[in-house]
């Protein structure tokens, strides 16, 4: 059965009966932007927003933002990519899903990350 504990930081990290520690939401942003990576590449960032829970619409447009894919990609800077992703590890933190999308992108290989400078 999981149960919070305190860690040095502060943050709260999730521990399983098993030992195992999955990671927190601190610990997959960085984990999101190593090696300079941006965002997962197209088809692997719509992937990754179909494993959002709870999505919906908000006026005429969605709640969480959608990945900047297909036309948007091409007209996109780097830094709204990043901050993009972000608010989809984010919005999976809030909807206790964490820990699917953790596992999605531990899953992927460096080949599937857009990179800066790329």
């Amino acid at each position: 059965m999981p149960f919070n504990s305190e860690i040095p930081n502060g943050c709260l990290r999730r521990k399983f009966f098993t030992g195992m520690t999955m990671a927190t939401l601190d610990e997959i942003l960085a984990e999101a932007q190593k090696n300079n990576r941006v965002c997962p590449l197209p088809q692997k960032w719509n992937e990754l927003y179909e494993l959002l829970p709870n999505k919906r619409r908000k006026g005429n447009s969605w709640e969480p933002p959608p990945p900047l894919i297909l036309a948007a990609w091409w007209d996109t800077p780097a830094m709204s990519k990043m901050l993009r992703l972000r608010e989809h590890i984010v919005w999976a933190s809030e909807q206790n899903a964490l820990d699917a999308i953790h596992l999605f992108l531990a899953g992927l290989k460096e080949d599937d990350w857009h990179h800066i400078g790329e």
